[in-house]
Formats: structure tokens, sequence, C-alpha cells
């Protein structure tokens, strides 16, 4: 199991979970499934071509996805999945 951090903005679809435990091989497969459980995370973690949205940011325990395997980027049991949406502000 992989834990999923989710950020405030999303907790909504989660009923208030703050974590959440999803099973998945690769952080695409444990977001594709986070969405199966909690539906509506899909259309806001990714574009029209199946990538990550620019402004979403996604960590696999300390280390960005974008600098690993990207949606590909291999898991093993017990790493954190944290899902951190880029905000504006001055």
């Amino acid at each position: 199991m992989t834990t999923v951090r989710i950020p405030a903005q999303l907790r909504t679809l989660t009923a208030g979970a703050g974590e959440l435990s999803i099973d998945g091989s690769t952080v695409g497969e444990v977001l594709v499934a986070l969405d199966g459980a909690h539906a509506g995370f899909a259309e806001r973690l990714f574009d029209e071509s199946g990538g990550l949205r620019r402004f979403v940011n996604v960590f696999v325990d300390e280390e960005d996805v974008r600098f690993l395997d990207g949606l590909a980027t291999p898991l093993t049991p017990g790493q954190t999945i944290s899902i951190v949406p880029a905000v504006a502000g001055g």
C-alpha cells in the first residue's frame, strides 16, 4: 500500500480525509486508483493527454516525480505520495 497525502483543496473529494492508502505499483496506477475510489481526482490532476497538469506537483517521499520517471515512477510498499497544487500568491 502507498500512502497518498491529499491537499486541503481536494479533501472535499475524500470526505475530509488528509491521507489515504491506495494500491498500485507506479505513481500513475495509484493516482488512477485514487480517482476510482474517489471520483473527481482525474479531472483535477491530469490534462487532456493524460499527463499531470502543469500546476500539480507530485512527490514520492521527497522526490518530485518530474525528475524521476513521471507517472511511470515505480513504488515500493510504504512509500508516500504527496499531491501539491501550485499556489499563486504574492
